[in-house]
């Protein structure tokens, strides 16, 4: 029982540095898809008003 013990705590650290990369990473990603999002649409208004026509993707 002590082996599995020990086998626990010593992967214990590396899970949980996996874990918080992995939210890090994540967060990033969606931060980034919403300030091209945001973006886009801004872009797209600033078109109209300019009477210009749509951007093309």
């Amino acid at each position: 029982m002590d082996f599995f013990l020990n086998a626990l705590w010593s992967v214990t650290p590396t899970v949980l540095v996996g874990v918080i990369f992995w939210f890090i990473v994540a967060a990033i990603l969606r931060a980034d898809r919403t300030e091209r999002k945001v973006r886009s649409r801004i872009e797209a208004e600033e078109r109209a008003k300019a009477g210009l026509p749509p951007a093309r993707s």
